[in-house]
């Protein structure tokens, strides 16, 4: 589904609500990890708000904020949801991975704050790209916290109207942000330069090609991590694999029983990534965290599910 046109079509003068989708889906998919489940979240949204009688919505002083709203109580009964079932899920779970500009623009913040944000850690929580970093800090935290975080840190939404969405004091939806922001603080990563992140990747990729496995290993950090999610009809490695060793050993097997396999650059919201094709089919997508000069995380999403927004052929690297 386009990201870009409307689930639900005007009805007289609601195009300026219409026109809210893309920020709401941006916020729904970092309440949820996944396009889906953000898809979902909006959809029901703008139904509740179709429900409503032509006098109703024209009481609303700010459809924009309503929607905020409808949005955000949906997406806390998505994630009770969704958290039962990723744990059934066989093998590892990861966000979907999206390209760096499917949101850009939609935060309430503007770029000019996150430029000057003189930590790295707020330019990565306010960036629009949303890291796959941030949003495995963001599956950690209770679902109260989740929306807090998401709705105050990103959006800019007051305490009070946080407190009524989940059902807290303004006090307590203060103290679940605050619980939030220090998750994220707690496992705060060092953000390199784009260009350092896209040559140790670049290297990384050349050493796995080679065959060489001393140099592959120079280019992952000694406690490197490699996770695959597959989403239970894809088979991959059940279980996170650690360690620059076992990681380089892993990457080589996959490519030596895949001669045929193509990396493609791809402008990921972690940097450059690879989309993976067999073929010409898209298989998967690789995206990786760097940190000082070697690789700290490995990202692979094979679940074609998760894939969507990857099938055309524009998304490439500048």
């Amino acid at each position: 589904m386009s990201h870009d046109e409307p689930s639900v079509a005007p009805v007289g003068g609601d195009t300026d609500v219409v026109g809210e989708r893309r920020r709401l889906v941006s916020l729904a998919y970092r309440m949820t990890g996944t396009l889906a489940d953000a898809e979902d979240v909006v959809q029901e949204t703008y139904i509740r708000w179709y429900r409503l009688t032509e006098l109703e919505r024209d009481e609303i002083r700010s459809p924009a904020a309503w929607l905020t709203r409808a949005a955000s109580r949906i997406a806390l009964d998505v994630l009770s949801s969704a958290k039962a079932r990723r744990e059934k899920q066989i093998g590892q779970w990861l966000p979907e991975p999206i390209p760096s500009d499917l949101f850009l623009g939609t935060g309430t913040v503007s770029h000019a704050t996150v430029d000057a944000a003189a930590d790295p850690l707020d330019r990565l929580t306010l960036d629009d790209a949303v890291s796959t970093a941030l949003l495995m800090v963001l599956e950690s935290m209770t679902p109260p916290e989740r929306v807090a975080f998401v709705l105050h840190d990103v959006f800019g939404t007051p305490f009070d109207e946080i407190a009524d969405l989940v059902g807290r004091s303004p006090e307590a939806a203060r103290q679940l942000a605050s619980s939030a922001r220090r998750h994220v603080r707690e496992r705060r990563t060092t953000v390199v330069a784009s260009k350092t992140h896209d040559d140790v990747v670049r290297a990384f990729l050349a050493a796995s090609r080679g065959g060489d496995l001393r140099l592959l290993m120079t280019t992952l950090a000694p406690e490197v991590e490699l996770r695959a999610d597959g989403g239970g009809v894809v088979s991959v490695a059940p279980n996170v694999v650690r360690g620059s060793d076992r990681v380089a050993r892993f990457l080589m097997g996959v490519i030596q029983k895949q001669p045929e396999l193509v990396f493609e650059e791809r402008r990921t919201a972690d940097g450059l990534g690879y989309a993976l094709t067999l073929g010409g089919q898209l298989f998967g997508i690789a995206s990786f965290h760097v940190e000082g000069e070697q690789i700290t995380d490995v990202w692979l999403v094979l679940d074609p599910r998760k894939l969507t927004e990857w099938v055309t052929p524009d998304r490439i690297t500048e």
